[in-house]
C-alpha cells in the first residue's frame, strides 16, 4: 500500500468533482472547487472520520469492499478504479467476471435524475445504483447479497417480489427475465456468474427450467410494466433504457403518460423519495 500516493489520488480525484457532477447544490458559502471530504465519504457510503484519515495517510489499509465503493462515490472510470486498487495494494478487479463499478458517464446522467425513478443494472439483473424515487418505487434492490443481488433470481425464489405486479402480468416478466438471462449465458459461457444463476435456478424453480427449455429470445429488455405500490396502488409505466455496451450496464429510467394517474403518483413519489420503504 503506498499510503502517499493513494492519499494523493483521493484529493486530486475529490477537488476535480464539482458538486453539480454529483447532483448535489453547490451553496453560496462554498469557497473552493472540487466536493468537500464530507460529501465523498457520504456519496461512498462510510464516515468522514474515515476517509479523511485516507486522505490524511493515516487510515487502515482500505478492503476491495471499501475501494469499491470509494470508486463509484468519486465517478472514477474503469482504469482509474483500477488504479485506485493498485495503490491501496489489491490486485485490479477482473473486468470480464464483475461488472460491478459504474460507467462514470452513467453515473452524471443518473445523479441529474433525482425526481425520477431510475436505475443501474448489469447483465445480471443487479442493481448497481438506484435514485431515491426509484427506491421507492422497488425498493432497495442494491442491499441484497449473493446470488440475490439478481432481479432474475430473485423473481424465480422470492414469492414477496411478485406481488409488485399484477397477476396476469407474471407470465410474460417470467418470460423476459429467462430470455434475458439466457442471453447473458450464451455470451459469457460455462464457469461464468450467469452460469452459476442459471444452475441454481434450473435446481430450484420448476417454472424457469420449462421456460428455459424453450431457449426464449428477449424481444426487448424493459417493456411497459404494470406495478402494484404498497402506498399510491397500481401504476402503468414505460421503461426508457441507456444501454453501455462496454460494461453491459443499462440505465433503466421510468416515466408514465404525462396528466395520467400514473403521473401523479410518480410525481408524488418523486417527493416521498425513499421514504416509503
Amino acid at each position: 500500500m503506498n499510503r502517499a500516493q493513494l492519499a494523493s489520488f483521493l484529493r486530486t480525484r475529490r477537488e476535480a468533482l464539482q458538486p453539480e457532477d454529483v447532483g448535489l447544490p453547490r451553496g453560496r458559502r462554498r469557497r473552493t472547487g472540487g466536493l468537500r471530504r464530507e460529501e465523498v465519504a457520504t456519496l461512498s457510503g462510510m464516515s468522514t472520520d474515515y476517509y479523511s484519515r485516507l486522505e490524511q495517510q493515516r487510515g487502515p489499509r482500505p478492503s476491495e469492499q471499501m475501494l469499491a465503493a470509494l470508486a463509484r462515490g468519486l465517478r472514477l472510470s474503469l482504469a482509474e478504479r483500477d488504479h485506485l486498487f493498485l495503490l491501496a495494494g489489491h490486485a485490479a478487479p477482473h473486468r470480464t467476471v464483475r461488472a460491478d463499478h459504474v460507467n462514470p458517464g452513467m453515473m452524471r446522467i443518473l445523479d441529474r435524475m433525482h425526481d425520477t425513478p431510475a436505475q443501474v443494472v448489469n447483465h445480471l439483473g443487479e442493481t448497481l445504483a438506484q435514485t431515491a424515487p426509484a427506491v421507492a418505487l422497488l425498493g432497495d434492490e442494491t442491499r441484497y447479497t449473493g446470488l440475490a443481488r439478481s432481479a432474475h433470481h430473485r423473481w424465480f425464489t422470492d414469492p414477496s417480489v411478485r406481488r409488485r405486479h399484477p397477476e396476469e402480468d407474471h407470465h410474460t416478466q417470467s418470460r423476459l427475465l429467462v430470455g434475458h438471462l439466457h442471453a447473458s449465458y450464451t455470451r459469457d459461457g460455462r464457469g461464468s456468474r450467469a452460469a452459476t444463476l442459471v444452475d441454481d435456478l434450473l435446481a430450484r424453480s420448476p417454472e424457469f427450467a420449462e421456460l428455459w427449455r424453450g431457449h426464449p429470445v428477449p424481444a426487448g429488455y424493459c417493456p411497459a410494466k404494470r406495478f402494484l405500490h404498497p402506498e399510491v396502488g397500481a401504476l402503468e409505466l414505460h421503461c426508457q433504457t441507456l444501454v453501455d455496451p462496454d460494461q453491459s450496464q443499462t440505465l433503466l429510467v421510468f416515466t408514465a403518460a404525462p396528466g395520467s394517474p400514473s403521473d401523479e403518483k410518480l410525481r408524488l413519489l418523486s417527493v416521498i423519495g425513499g421514504q416509503l420503504i
